[in-house]
């Protein structure tokens, strides 16, 4: 007969879907530890606890299908308790309890204290901005803000987040210098909308100065901006990118669209005009920068001619990364009143048609490349090769730069300069300079 220990319980923290997860994860695992525990990042434990992402079909389908993965495992008696958190416990909460009862207990994202007290923990205010790493040393995500307040009409976020609140500057500069002394070198600048920042605590948009004083943080070396939103994108931040060489020439800008008719359906604030002219802006004041952006096809009403005008924009507009997704028709959101009338095989054609257009945009702006040289930073090894990146490229989304290890040694963490001497459509391959 099997006796369970009365030593220290291994918990295990599994995070499933973007970057604003795997910070809360970081998070709840530094309360963990400073309250005495042994805490773990996807590996085996006594309890688990899942990190769920509600926002989209596959995303919930990974989410649903590792919270049975783990629930039976608890069925065979090889972990003790199942808690599961995040953005699908938040949205789904009463319907998740009577389809799968046998997990111990659910939580919100804003349940932090009560999900540590049932850890056997205590909420320490003190560490507000301490985390435990997860992402490889060097580089770290800086969740600048909480929620959203925009009313796009097929985005469950502000469901599962709640409204926008912003984190003051001052804290997120202490943080930063925390996660400098650790040795990251690489902040990720995250939020629902950056764009927002600052106008609920300052009335004003405030992401330039945040980024002002960021800058000034002993050993971080390079600050990349994701997640902004188009309408009433700050415009001193472009300046910053343009003069401040600690900013990356970067940015994603999830545009979403470009038809006028469907971007006022999805509630933008914007049009192909409004867009088209912020896109000159950026490449006007920063020409040197990199914009990635995300969009969605199938969305109700979009046509076969409105789908070409969006090919036909892909191709004019030849952006630096870009990714696609199928519209998913979720419950209780503005676009939900509407008929998803777009078949699930055509959303996927239309997903492979814009991705193959981005994939021959991407090798031609890849073949410029050869010959010049890059300050990359390296992530890892793989195989053969030492896997970077240069400052126009995030981590897990965009394009690789590969160093062969037969001859030559990096340690991971470490910029160098690398000439680029061939390429294909999403990796170049270089040798140090």
């Amino acid at each position: 007969m099997r006796t369970k220990s009365v030593g220290k319980k291994k918990i295990n923290i599994v995070t499933l879907g973007c970057s604003k997860n795997v910070y809360d994860s970081e998070v709840l695992m530094s309360q963990l530890k400073a309250n005495g525990k042994e805490v773990v990042h996807e590996e085996k434990g006594d309890i688990v606890v899942i990190n769920t992402c509600g926002f989209i079909d596959n995303a919930k389908e990974e989410s649903i299908n590792t919270i049975l993965d783990f629930v039976e495992a608890k069925n065979r008696g090889e972990v003790e308790k199942v808690f599961v958190t995040g953005c699908l416990s938040e949205r789904y909460k009463p319907d998740l309890i009577k389809e799968i009862p046998d997990v111990d207990q659910y939580f919100g994202t804003r349940d932090l204290p009560i999900l540590l007290k049932h850890l056997g923990a205590d909420y320490k205010h003190e560490l507000v901005g301490e985390r435990l790493i997860t992402t490889p040393k060097h580089y770290a995500y800086l969740k600048i803000s909480e929620g959203c307040d925009r009313p796009c009409s097929f985005c469950a976020i502000p469901l599962m987040r709640g409204g926008h609140v912003s984190t003051p500057i001052e804290k997120l500069v202490k943080e930063a210098q925390k996660l400098a002394k650790v040795g990251v070198k690489e902040l990720i600048l995250i939020a629902q909308d950056l764009t927002y920042y600052g106008l609920d605590i300052y009335k004003k948009r405030a992401l330039g100065e945040l980024l002002k004083e960021l800058v000034k943080v002993e050993g971080i070396e390079w600050i990349r901006l994701h997640y902004a939103f188009p309408s009433g994108f700050p415009e001193d931040v472009l300046d910053i990118i343009r003069e401040e060489p600690k900013v990356c020439n970067y940015i994603d800008i999830p545009l979403q669209h470009i038809n006028s008719d469907l971007l006022k359906s999805m509630k933008r604030g914007t049009t192909h005009e409004k867009t088209n002219a912020l896109l000159d802006k950026f490449r006007e004041k920063v020409p040197d920068m990199a914009i990635r952006t995300t969009l969605i096809v199938g969305y109700p009403g979009e046509t076969e001619e409105r789908f070409q005008e969006l090919k036909e924009w892909v191709r004019e507009q030849k952006f630096d990364r870009l990714g696609c997704f199928t519209y998913s028709h979720e419950e209780n959101t503005g676009a939900y009143v509407l008929e998803d009338d777009i078949p699930q095989e055509v959303k996927e054609a239309r997903v492979e048609e814009i991705m193959e257009l981005q994939s021959q945009i991407s090798w031609d702006k890849n073949q410029k490349r050869i010959g010049e040289v890059y300050k990359c930073v390296f992530d890892r090894k793989e195989g053969n090769y030492f896997v970077g990146r240069t400052e126009y490229d995030s981590p897990d989304v965009d394009n690789t730069v590969l160093v062969s290890a037969e001859d030559t040694y990096i340690s991971i963490g470490d910029f160098a300069n690398v000439k680029i001497t061939s390429a294909e459509e999403f990796d170049l391959y270089g040798e140090l300079v």
